[in-house]
């Protein structure tokens, strides 16, 4: 199959709708910054890299890991840090005590979450896609992330931070919820 000379590839597609968002977001502004997270800038093949791609699975239904990611009580219970989450398409979030902050562009109960998603040391307007998709797999949740729009050299620094700040804890805090 031969593209049109003018087609974009998906991952441009991905860019550009991130793009977009952190134009049309643009107004928004954190609360109460907090310091940025120590974080090295990525060297080698991943230093370029502005995706990531990552498969979780939890043993706790769909609705119970959406639930927690997009509950605040539930979500400063997974992490011990702050936050403000609106749950609906459209809602902002701020999430880390104010590390990460954005806006949900699409929600499906129990099914998918995509976010407008950045952190505050980020350029002003510049935003990442963040788009989490929930699947039941036997009695649990499989997850898949997808990351991207990123700036060149975060890969390093975002890739093990997701199971480090995100899917451990999630874990973690499902186990005890039983």
């Amino acid at each position: 199959m031969k593209m049109k000379e003018n087609a974009l590839t998906r991952r441009e597609s991905a860019v550009g709708i991130a793009v977009l968002l952190g134009c049309a977001l643009g107004g928004m502004r954190a609360l109460g910054q907090q310091p940025a997270m120590e974080k090295e800038s990525s060297t080698g093949a991943s230093a370029a890299r502005t995706s990531l791609h990552q498969e979780i699975a939890f043993n706790a239904t769909p609705q119970r890991v959406f639930d927690a990611l997009l509950d605040a009580k539930q979500f400063a219970a997974v992490t011990g840090m702050a936050a403000e989450i609106d749950p609906k398409a459209g809602g902002v979030f701020k999430t880390f005590g104010g590390l990460i902050e954005g806006r949900n562009v699409e929600i499906i109960a129990a099914q998918r979450i995509v976010q407008a998603w950045r952190e505050p040391s980020w350029a002003p307007g510049f935003y990442s896609l963040v788009h989490f998709e929930l699947t039941a797999a036997g009695t649990g949740t499989r997850l898949v992330l997808d990351h991207t729009g990123f700036a060149e050299g975060a890969y390093d620094h975002l890739f093990p931070g997701w199971h480090l700040r995100y899917w451990e804890p999630l874990k973690k805090y499902l186990a005890r919820q039983g």
